[in-house]
Order: C-alpha cells, then structure tokens, then sequence
C-alpha cells in the first residue's frame, strides 16, 4: 500500500462509489489547507488560461493589434503596452507559455533524475561512482552561468521549445541527488530484501516495490523542478535572454524595464505579469508543503494531532 493511499484513508470513508472517493479526496484537502489553497490558486490560473483561449481573442497579444499605451478600461480590461498588446491577452498566451516551459522542463528533469537516482542508488558500484561525479560536477557549476552562456549564444533562434530544452539540461541534478538518497534507503527495507529473497529481479524490484511507494516524493520532486525551470526561464527571459517574438511573462517584464514602463506611468504593463507570477509560485509553494506533508509521516501524523 503506497503512502498516497495511507494519507487517503485517514478518514474511515468507504471506496465503492466514485462519490465517495472524491468526498475522500476533498476531506483530505479540507486538513491539509496548504494543499487545498495551493491547489485552488494554480486552477484559478488554469481556468483563466482555457477560458481565455476560448472566450477571448487571444489574438490580440500581437503587436500593432490595439492602441498602445493605453490604461485600464472597459475595452482593455489591463490596458495595453507600448506595443500595441492587450496585456490582458498577453496574460492568458504568457502564463500558458511559462507554464509550458515549467511544466516539460520539470517532467523532463525529474524523469532523467528519477532514472540516474535509482541507478546511483539501487545498483551502487561503479555506476554510482560515475554518476555521482557527473552530478557532482553540474552542480558545482552556477546554474544561471550556464544557462546565460547558452541562451546568449543561440539568443537569435530562441523560442520556448528551445528555453525547454536549454533548462531541462540542467533540472535533473537535484531530483537525482534527491532520489538517490530515497533509494539508498528504501533497498533496505524489509520488503524490498522480501521480495530479492523471492527471486523477484532486480527492476521488478523497483518498478512493483519501490516505485509506488516514492511516488509522492516524486511529485514532490516534480513540483519544485517545475518551479525552479518557470523562475529560470524567467530570470532569462527578464534579462532579454528569451523568445523575442513571443509574449512570455519574462519577456513582459523585460519589454516593460526596457521602455521604462514605471517612469512612463504605465504601471499596469508592470503589474500583470509580476501579480500573476506572484499568484503562481505562491500557488506551487503551497502545493509543494502540501505533497510534503503527505509523503512525510511525521508531518501528516503532526497535522492530524
């Protein structure tokens, strides 16, 4: 029984209807607010994106296709930028945006993380010598450092497959460091050496024994790599390290430094995508303690005290 289905059952709630299981789910979150809210906010922004996509003409986040610098109006809900954009349109096309890149750079990080971690952790020996040195090396190297070198050097060919793949390059070191330690522990559990005794091999030993129960950390580790690759990209981004053409919260930021927009008094073009970044990784920090405290015992036995 893995930890997410212990965490579940803490309220004696029968699982035979699909009704029960959500009032299941929904009373867990009601206990665990950090959760709850964090979940709450990043569906709010979610929300706003498809609804955006459908209900407004997203369109108009192109140059040239409004009046510039214009305030908040009835027409132009956030009014627009020196360029000619509803910063409104801007807000639903830049949040998809980043998130995008969040979201693959994290998966594809922890997923190269999850893959080294358990062979470092799980088959030791030379493997883990190797990929411990490998690891060691990338992180004795400043993130950012590299992330500009590389960024500034194909800055003309940018676009946000590309940032994907420039921060997904390095969003695996933490996750395999992390799930490495997990894994040095959990071969030797009680049923993990169970399970060698009965011949199981050594990756139906990690696929049907150790997978199901790390896969809280995982999400875990998959929420803060998503995290850490949207404040990359967008530290990039506000640099002017970013797709130039293409509407990005960072590059919001960045176009709004660069034409001065507070001495121009247009604050709007500054507060939209700094609001909705702030309601973002608020809203992925609290979804981050949340998942902590479902994969930590010791926190969830502290929150139901």
């Amino acid at each position: 029984m893995t930890l997410l289905a212990k965490a579940l059952q803490a309220q004696p709630l029968e699982w035979g209807s699909s009704r029960r299981r959500w009032r299941t789910v929904f009373l867990y979150l009601g206990r665990n607010h950090s959760l709850g809210v964090g979940l709450l906010l990043l569906l709010s922004l979610l929300a706003l994106v498809v609804g955006g996509h459908v209900f407004y003409d997203i369109g108009l986040a192109e140059p040239l296709t409004s009046a510039p610098s214009r305030p908040p109006s009835a027409r132009y809900w956030l009014g627009t930028d020196k360029h000619g954009r509803d910063l409104f349109a801007v807000l639903i096309v830049g949040t998809f945006l980043t998130c995008k890149v969040g979201l693959l750079a994290g998966f594809i990080g922890v997923v190269i993380g999850t893959v080294l971690g358990f062979l470092a952790g799980f088959f030791r020996g030379w493997t883990d010598a190797v990929i411990n040195l490998v690891t060691d090396v990338f992180l004795a190297v400043p993130p950012l450092l590299i992330l500009v070198v590389i960024a500034a050097n194909i800055q003309a060919h940018l676009t946000t497959d590309a940032m994907v793949w420039i921060i997904a390059a390095l969003s695996w070191r933490e996750p395999a460091r992390r799930i490495r330690s997990q894994v040095l522990v959990m071969r030797e559990a009680g049923y993990v050496n169970t399970a060698r005794l009965n011949g199981t091999s050594s990756f139906g030993i990690i696929f049907k024994e150790m997978m199901p129960n790390l896969i809280p950390y995982l999400m875990v580790s998959f929420v803060l790599a998503t995290a850490a690759a949207m404040l990359a990209s967008v530290g990039l981004e506000a640099l002017g390290l970013g797709p130039q053409n293409e509407p990005t919260l960072g590059m919001t930021i960045y176009w709004a430094i660069y034409y001065s927009a507070f001495l121009l008094g247009m604050w709007w073009w500054v507060l939209t995508p700094v609001i909705t970044l702030v309601v973002l990784f608020v809203g992925l920090y609290l979804v981050t303690t949340g998942l902590d405290e479902l994969a930590n015992p010791r926190l969830r036995t502290k929150g139901a005290g």
